[in-house]
């Protein structure tokens, strides 16, 4: 049976086994018809049954989450934690608390994860987990109840040389801290390595919170310069507004480009002077209000509610919200309007279909497994540091970032050539991180 023809098979079933995890299914999909040259060339991994072994999660946890809210009302959520695959190491990966949160979501998140941390070349997993809670109008007291009742039965199952959670969307440095608090409560141990994202003052590591935005632009300089281009003088456009999204807008307005909007899920702000970035993080980070607050102070700045920022002309647009936020046409206008490159700050940001109008412009594509691994690739190195008591400079940390950026880029640009298809680091990305993670499971036999 032909690589193709077995990819066919393997993910009919996957659909099957799942019903209902359409993101699942997209993920799976993605990777299954990338990887087909690399299945021709090595049967080993069809005699093997590295796919099917791969598209199944070692473990899949889910439990309830009470906590009572500030009026003494009492609420019921529910937890995940999918641990996808552990061949090169304990599994990582966020966290992620927002209503949308579902069990199909979760795997998507943990199955690309397995390849994006594979491409690091750190020894790390591929993990993912969160809740359907909303911090969104909660209190620090409300958020604290019920991070610490999510930690009550998270904590049996997670530890520094088993799963390290990280934070992800609705999960940050405030979240981390709670929930970190929790777990030491509860085993009496200050194990540093079990949570990546920690506040500096307690096991944190430096550049982790700017780390998945200044990665994917790390990673888009490096596209560029591939044919001799920068990002200098760019136009940039940047969705969302939090961490990823600001430390994306950040990167690029240092290596000299003009970031001139950014969204949230009221609308997008345009600013054709470039972001005030110290602003946005007044309004996003401290205030944690909407976005429309930007024009108050810097009036010559449009806010353009309910629409997607992909209809306003750019050369560079960075997703960096949430996966399937590019539509079809929303691609047709970022042609139109210019874009010559899209990287993923997000995890899977683009649906099939735009994908298709990029690759039909010639526009170029980083997806996020390769363009935003900064995040991870940071949670390992404070890893790193937990485990031997340091704690490296923000210059040293930031240097490590961009080797590691730089790395992942050749390896995907090199493998993408190595089988017949240059410049797509769609294949590129999926080819190499599916192999190394394929070698491994290889390596440790039948489990």
């Amino acid at each position: 049976m032909s690589g193709r023809d077995k990819s066919a098979v393997i993910f009919a079933d996957v659909v099957r086994r799942n019903p209902g995890e359409s993101e699942f299914h997209q993920a799976v999909l993605e990777v299954l018809e990338s990887i087909i040259p690399a299945l021709d060339k090595h049967p080993e991994y069809t005699e093997a049954k590295i796919i099917e072994r791969i598209c199944e999660p070692e473990r899949q946890i889910i439990f309830r989450v009470p906590w009572e809210d500030d009026r003494g009302e009492v609420h019921i959520n529910r937890g995940f934690r999918v641990e996808f695959n552990s061949a090169l190491g304990p599994y990582k990966g966020g966290l992620r608390f927002h209503p949308s949160v579902n069990l199909g979501i979760v795997k998507f998140l943990g199955f690309e994860q397995t390849f994006k941390n594979g491409l690091t070349g750190m020894p790390i997993g591929g993990g993912k987990g969160g809740s359907d809670f909303d911090p969104k109008g909660r209190s620090d007291r409300e958020i604290m109840r019920f991070c610490q009742s999510f930690m009550n039965e998270l904590y049996r199952h997670i530890g520094e040389y088993t799963d390290v959670p990280a934070g992800d969307i609705g999960v940050g440095g405030r979240e981390i801290g709670y929930l970190f608090g929790q777990y030491k409560r509860i085993t009496n141990r200050y194990e540093s390595g079990v949570l990546t994202g920690k506040g500096l003052g307690y096991g944190g590591a430096q550049v982790r919170r700017e780390a998945t935005g200044y990665g994917a632009v790390f990673f888009a300089d490096e596209v560029l310069r591939t044919s001799g281009d920068r990002l200098d003088g760019k136009r940039v456009l940047v969705s969302g507004s939090g961490n990823v999204a600001i430390y994306a807008a950040e990167k690029a307005q240092q290596l000299g480009a003009v970031v001139i909007g950014c969204s949230d899920s009221s609308g997008y702000i345009r600013d054709d002077k470039g972001l005030d970035l110290e602003l946005l993080k007044e309004i996003k980070e401290l205030r944690r209000v909407r976005i429309d607050e930007y024009v108050r102070a810097r009036p010559h700045a449009a806010f353009v509610p309910g629409s997607p920022i992909w209809e306003v002309p750019c050369d560079v647009a960075i997703p960096c919200a949430t996966q399937n936020e590019i539509s079809a046409t929303d691609a047709a206008n970022l042609v139109e309007g210019g874009c010559r490159l899209v990287v993923e700050g997000a995890n899977m940001p683009t649906t099939p279909e735009a994908l298709r109008v990029f690759e039909g412009a010639g526009v170029r594509f980083a997806p996020g497994k390769a363009a935003n691994a900064g995040g991870v690739a940071a949670s390992a190195l404070e890893m790193q540091q937990n485990a031997s008591r340091d704690s490296w400079s923000f210059g040293y940390s930031e240097e490590r970032l961009q080797e590691i950026m730089k790395e992942i880029h050749a390896s995907c640009h090199t493998t993408a050539e190595e089988y017949g298809m240059p410049g797509n680091y769609v294949a590129g990305a999926n080819i190499a991180g599916f192999r190394r993670v394929a070698e491994a499971m290889l390596a440790l036999g039948l489990i």
